[in-house]
């Protein structure tokens, strides 16, 4: 750990203690008590079974409450402001708020989040939280700001599996030559190439249509997105690869954000973390279920692939971005041995 993050978590558990003897002040009601109306346009990509929708939802009745309805939050979920590489860049302008973003795409913005995508980075869910809601997650967070977005906390996309139409995959030679939709953002498409698969990057709208037309085999997601979008219906298998962990981030335009009172500001970054704890209880609660529905449904799911041979598959990608993200991924390695 450099002495500057040495720094910063010294001065995290400072303004801990202080909020725990009473010496900060917490935001109430009270004091947005004069402050003018904001509306803030809250928008993702992904419908509204979707955990995205259900971390938005409780975000929105967080803040609204917490405020006493000064701040309110309107929801566009479905792409309705454009795909997620769209939402960001509007964030910056200042022609959309706030989003709820997979972490693929934010790591075209802020190279060093990109460490997150690593395949088989994180053996289980809460070893992720406690990289992600730790100092290691809030100094990625704080680098968004570089690039004028305001990272408030970590949501959940969840641990993402491998399905498709073309027929079953238990091991990395099974994805030789299949053409498998990935998300735009340079490790996942290394990754899938060195498993074999014809790694395709595109937009999540434009891979909905592409496996419906069959211009593609198959995709990667967690359960909840197969489930919330039917895949089940042009995707005949489901591998549990889970080969990454990914977070999905409530994100703000930086010229919004500085325009908040403080006040407003802690609200907003409180509901935004609470938020994202109740998705991922949410999420994993209903795992369990949605797999059983897309068995109902006719989907065969592999729930046992031979995951020594697609960690041995992926180890070129660790060696070719060792060195691309500062010294985040040694500081992970170190906090999950």
């Amino acid at each position: 750990m450099t002495m500057a993050h040495k720094a910063k978590a010294v001065l995290g558990a400072v303004c801990a203690l202080g909020m725990l003897f009473g010496n900060a002040h917490a935001a109430s009601q009270g004091d947005f008590s004069d402050m003018e109306p904001v509306n803030l346009r809250l928008a993702h990509v992904v419908n509204e079974q979707d955990g995205f929708h259900i971390a938005a939802e409780k975000f929105q009745e967080l803040v609204e409450e917490r405020t006493g309805g000064k701040i309110t939050v309107e929801i566009y979920p479905n792409a309705q402001l454009g795909d997620e590489r769209t939402l960001l860049e509007s964030m910056q302008v200042g022609t959309v708020d706030m989003g709820v973003i997979t972490n693929g795409p934010v790591a075209n913005f802020v190279e060093e989040i990109a460490v997150l995508e690593l395949p088989f980075l994180f053996p289980s869910r809460e070893a992720a939280y406690e990289v992600l809601d730790g100092p290691i997650g809030q100094d990625l967070l704080d680098e968004l700001e570089r690039v004028n977005l305001k990272g408030l906390a970590y949501a959940e996309r969840g641990f993402r599996n491998l399905t498709n139409s073309r027929g079953p995959v238990s091991a990395p030679e099974d994805l030789d030559g299949l053409r498998l939709r990935v998300m735009e953002n340079p490790v996942y498409v290394d990754t899938f190439r060195a498993l074999g698969a014809n790694a395709v990057p595109m937009a999540w709208t434009e891979a909905l249509t592409a496996m419906q037309q069959g211009t593609i085999d198959g995709q990667e997601n967690p359960v909840n997105v197969v489930h919330s979008f039917d895949l089940h219906e042009t995707q005949t298998h489901m591998t549990m690869t889970r080969h990454t962990y990914a977070p999905a981030l409530f994100v703000m335009g930086l010229p919004v954000w500085q325009q908040m009172p403080e006040a407003a500001q802690e609200v907003l970054e409180n509901a935004a973390q609470e938020a994202a704890e109740h998705e991922r209880r949410v999420n994993a609660e209903m795992e369990g279920e949605q797999l059983q529905e897309l068995r109902e449904a006719g989907m065969e799911i592999n729930t046992n692939p031979d995951l020594a041979a697609f960690r041995e598959a992926v180890k070129p990608v660790y060696e070719e971005y060792a060195d691309q993200f500062g010294d985040y991924l040694p500081r992970i390695r170190e906090a999950l041995d």
